[in-house]
């Protein structure tokens, strides 16, 4: 039996690009950075740096391409391979690449550019059911109740409504 999985959290070093295959399948490549800190052998830190080429297909690909962007911190988990080639110097490489069969998006859409959220990102409900791409969320109606729920509305739920507050499984 033999077993390749990778899981990666880290940032976009760059934006996303979408393409094409000529049978009209998405393919969306990143690039994904970890840095890890260790000490040397005088005891200072060092920074180290690996870079990740992700691929993702599909639906996935068409979600990453448009809710990511450089800077994004994302969960990647898929299959790893690694790939030689020689630099523009002439130096062998040797580079990661993922095929990811699962992407979700961390922290908040803007933070991205200058680590402070857009204040109007912030308060959009399509953010909640963007950030996981993997599967899509049950639907409901805006009141938290299932659809077709036979539970009569209390006095708690109709004061809600009046003033914007929405129920989103959220358990504080």
């Amino acid at each position: 039996m033999s077993f390749n999985k990778i899981t990666i959290v880290g940032y976009l070093g760059r934006d996303p690009e979408l393409r094409y295959t000529p049978q009209g399948t998405a393919v969306c490549n990143l690039s994904v950075a970890t840095t890890e800190k260790r000490r040397n052998a005088r005891g200072e830190t060092e920074e180290h740096t690996i870079w990740f080429r992700v691929s993702a297909w599909g639906r996935q690909a068409e979600a990453a391409a448009e809710y990511l962007a450089k800077g994004r911190q994302v969960y990647v988990k898929g299959g790893v391979r690694l790939e030689e080639y020689t630099d523009r110097e002439g130096n062998p490489r040797t580079s990661a690449e993922v095929n990811a069969s699962d992407i979700h998006f961390l922290g908040q859409r803007g933070e991205a550019a200058n680590g402070v959220a857009d204040k109007a990102d912030e308060n959009n409900p399509a953010d909640e059911e963007a950030e996981i791409v993997e599967s899509p969320k049950p639907t409901s109606s805006r009141s938290g109740k299932k659809l077709g729920s036979k539970r009569s509305s209390t006095k708690e739920d109709a004061g809600a409504e009046d003033v914007g507050i929405v129920a989103d499984g959220i358990p504080f």
